[in-house]
């Protein structure tokens, strides 16, 4: 019985080795011609390096034989297979750059599957494109909600965000942000992923349906990139007016670059909070609550701009541009379409327009909230209110656009759009300085959609795990950080710098050339 146990093992093992072998086997053929036609470009290029006026250009076909579809049918097969398919990927990747391009331009351009590929990545590089938009939507209605003399600092650090965002991103935070199921990627295994460098391994693993079915490498390194400058710039519009530039420049690289990546595997790169079934479709919490909460903890260490909160009570400090504000929101809504409809991470025709119904819907509906909420709590049709309401309801409807019906979209911008007014308010009484009102419409509005996605059939009480753990995980790192930039860095301007102005004293410039005639 051992022996036939021993015999029936080493025939298993055998098996197995054979079936590995099998992978690269079964594509030896291109993998060899293509090294092959790899060669004999080489030569053909010292050739008419060399002068020689008959050189012939090598035919891959000549190397390489089969139709198109057949042979990289035969590619994606071995690359997909759960066992044997990192071998084959090795292999694919360990071709020089001339074979690879020979397959590449050969075999994948003219398969039948790459004219979809083509619609489907573009879609989601139009959609990377839209969601920059947004970060020109934040800054003019931050800048529009603030008073003029503070109107360049913000500018500064709305430029400042995005080009270090996407650095760090680069350098280390997309690799943290999707390790993937592979155990050697994660530091502490579903919670703390190690970053490097966003490189790809080769033009066939990287820049085909080998990667994904619908994109390339560099697209979904450059979507994810606009969104992950997107925290700190939440945070910006909280602590305007006020803050130090140095400080927050320092607060926004930490962030953006490791904080926000880490906190996001725990989802979008399948750790812990995905394995429990949350769902965040494009980021109500992932994204807005993350930002929203690290917002007020950086508010909470700052404090109140000067002159807000009086013995007489609250004094609004009005924004010196509503028309600047109200272009900033209409950016946004512009941008959110890719923000949402681009997490499809396809052109998928029903499920993209779906998508944007629900995002429209539930935007127009929280306008539509907010408005007549803050008509009668503040007696007066309130413009910024609006904004919020518009913000309110994208806000809301982000985790769940996919799962949640047209009419639920209107129902959940609507009570986001309510409960924005309410939490605005609410922050004011409890002397919580916000001068754009980024926590009521990330932060609260954040988790309210996170919590809707109830609605499209997810567990309540995972969603409400889930959405705790983000935003309490936003709140403590910026808590614990922007506290000991306070007492180093510093995060403060003194008290004349903020009544004179952030742009002459930090910049030595105004945003508009009236203010330096009176300074």
């Amino acid at each position: 019985m051992t022996a036939l146990a021993m015999v029936s093992g080493l025939f298993a093992l055998a098996s197995v080795t054979a079936t590995h072998a099998a992978g690269v086997e079964d594509i030896k053929p291109i993998l060899e011609g293509s090294e092959k036609y790899s060669e004999a470009y080489k030569a053909y290029e010292a050739e008419v390096e060399a002068g020689k006026e008959d050189a012939v250009e090598p035919d891959f076909a000549d190397f390489v034989s089969g139709e198109p579809d057949a042979l990289w049918g035969s590619i994606t097969e071995a690359a997909g297979d759960e066992e044997n398919g990192d071998a084959v990927k090795e292999a694919l990747d360990g071709l020089s750059d001339k074979a690879q391009e020979g397959i590449y331009a050969n075999i994948w351009t003219p398969s039948g599957g790459f004219t979809a590929f083509i619609v489907n990545n573009l879609w989601i590089l139009l959609a990377a494109a839209l969601v920059f938009l947004m970060h020109l939507g934040f800054a003019t209605l931050e800048s529009g909600l603030c008073q003029s003399k503070n109107t360049v600092n913000v500018l500064f650090k709305n430029c400042w965000i995005i080009a270090i965002g996407l650095v760090t991103y680069y350098f280390w935070g997309f690799n943290a942000h999707y390790p993937g199921a592979d155990a050697e990627n994660w530091v502490i295994a579903d919670v703390l992923a190690f970053g490097k460098t966003a490189n790809i391994s080769g033009i066939l693993t990287g820049g085909t349906n080998i990667y994904h079915s619908s994109y390339t490498w560099w697209t979904d390194f450059i979507f994810q990139g606009m969104f992950a400058a997107t925290a700190a710039t939440i945070v910006s519009g909280a602590v305007a007016e006020r803050v130090k530039l140095v400080g927050f420049m320092v607060f926004a690289v930490l962030l953006v670059g490791f904080a926000y990546p880490l906190v996001g595997s725990w989802k979008w790169g399948t750790g812990f909070l995905d394995d429990m079934g949350f769902y965040d479709f494009a980021g109500s919490s992932m994204v807005h609550g993350f930002g929203g909460f690290a917002a007020l903890a950086c508010v909470l260490v700052l404090g109140p701009r000067l002159g807000k909160y009086t013995k007489n009570g609250t004094k609004p400090i009005l924004g010196h541009s509503m028309p600047l504000a109200t272009i900033g929101v209409f950016l946004l809504f512009l941008g959110w379409f890719g923000f949402n409809g681009g997490s499809v991470l396809a052109a998928e025709p029903f499920l993209v327009s779906t998508v944007f119904v629900t995002t429209a819907l539930a935007a127009v509906a929280g306008a539509i909230g907010s408005i007549f909420t803050a008509w009668i709590v503040l007696k007066k049709p309130d413009l910024s209110m609006a904004l919020n309401g518009f913000l309110a309801g994208l806000v809301g409807i982000t985790a769940g656009a996919d799962i949640i019906s047209p009419t639920m979209s209107l129902v959940v911008g609507l009570v986001a759009g309510i409960v924005v007014v309410f939490s605005i308010v609410g922050l004011d009484k409890l002397k919580i300085d916000d001068p754009v009102g980024a926590v009521s419409v990330h932060g609260v509005c954040g988790v309210l959609g996170t919590l809707a996605c109830a609605l499209g059939g997810k567990s309540f009480g995972t969603q409400l795990i889930g959405a705790l753990s983000v935003c309490a995980a936003g709140f403590i790192f910026s808590f614990v950080v922007f506290y000991v930039i306070k007492l180093t860095l510093g995060v403060r301007v003194p008290e004349e710098m903020e009544i004179e102005g952030l742009d002459i004293e930090e910049h030595g410039s105004p945003a508009y050339g009236d203010m330096a005639a009176q300074q």
